[in-house]
């Protein structure tokens, strides 16, 4: 349990800490990928689990070192408010920037896989706990999941590989690859070291944050610290956005949402099982990211040629925006007692 600290030096160490995680993660990120390049692993592989875990390395040390302090409310809350966030916020602020084209193979299969997870978390976690059996079961589902999207994602962009190659080579400028492997592996550690340290001090501060304003550590865990865990992946979506990337943006958010469900989750409670959290996260929290998860799917299939690709429209974002106000307004209302 964290002692109890002044209420300025609450709001410098969340301040702080998500600066910190924002800068380690990057650091992390950027390490591990020349690390994995350096030992041969192809580019898509280094997009979809390097950059992915990355992404989602704020989520896990937050939720591990929460589920520690005995704070298991924080550590779910980060989890799956992650999630929301990223669909919500990040995926709306992007598609604000330049609408999104969607691909078949995303719309079809990624939206509904992802609202399966959900429906299937809130089958295992229904007893309000999460042993460790519980968070084996969703690293088993992760294992046998990744490869597979993987596979299937690489297998339908097959067709379209020489068409990549040159929209990657038009908008990604020329970078120099002199970074020696011992700078690489320096900032891995180093990120990661620092990664582990911000978020033992973000906990610390939002913990006590939540006691001064007399909130739950869930609505803490669902707002300051799920949107500061996801800073890796707004930076990237908007950048992204900008240059048209429209698969990296709806794939860092896919992937991440894959490994905040399933692989953070699963790794917290392996080291730190939760015995009981707020029924609120049954009843409101994994409805609403399930629902969200299916209007990736209702907003950009192509509803006239479903097998060709579709688009998601500022008007939709507009709608992930307004919903995610409404679902912050009526959780600070629940969670408060007020309604």
């Amino acid at each position: 349990m964290y002692s109890d600290i002044p209420f300025w030096l609450s709001l410098v160490m969340i301040i702080g800490g998500l600066a910190a995680l924002a800068w380690s993660s990057d650091a992390f990120v950027d390490g591990a990928a020349k690390v994995a390049k350096a030992l041969g692993i192809s580019p898509f592989i280094i997009g979809m689990v390097i950059i992915g875990f990355g992404t989602s390395a704020p989520e896990l040390c937050v939720s591990v070192m929460s589920g520690f302090s005995g704070h298991a409310n924080l550590s779910l809350g980060n989890a799956y408010g992650s999630c929301i966030f990223n669909i919500a916020v990040i995926l709306g602020v992007a598609v604000m920037i330049f609408p999104l084209v969607t691909r078949p193979a995303v719309t079809f299969v990624a939206g509904p896989g992802l609202a399966a997870i959900c429906l299937f978390s809130m089958f295992i976690l229904r007893d309000g706990s999460c042993s460790r059996t519980d968070a084996a079961v969703f690293l088993a589902v992760f294992a046998v999941l990744l490869p597979l999207y993987c596979w299937f994602d690489q297998k339908t962009k097959v067709s379209d590989k020489s068409r990549r190659k040159k929209k990657r080579a038009a908008i990604e400028p020329a970078k120099e690859e002199d970074s020696s492997i011992v700078v690489a592996v320096a900032k891995l550690v180093v990120g990661l070291s620092v990664l582990v340290g911000s978020s033992h001090i973000l906990v610390w501060g939002a913990v006590d944050l939540a006691t001064f304003f007399g909130v739950s550590d869930l609505v803490i865990g669902l707002t300051i610290v799920a949107a500061g865990t996801s800073l890796p992946e707004l930076a990237s979506a908007i950048a992204s956005a900008r240059r048209g990337e429209h698969e990296f943006v709806l794939g860092n958010i896919i992937g991440s949402n894959l490994f905040n469900m399933l692989a953070v989750v699963g790794l917290a409670c392996v080291i730190a099982p939760v015995k009981s959290f707020s029924p609120y996260v049954l009843s409101r929290d994994l409805p609403l990211l399930t629902l969200l998860s299916l209007s990736i799917l209702v907003f950009g299939v192509n509803r006239r040629h479903p097998r060709w690709p579709g688009a998601i429209t500022r008007r939709e974002a507009a709608v992930w925006l307004v919903v995610f106000g409404v679902y912050t307004v009526i959780m600070f209302l629940q969670e408060t007692g007020r309604v």
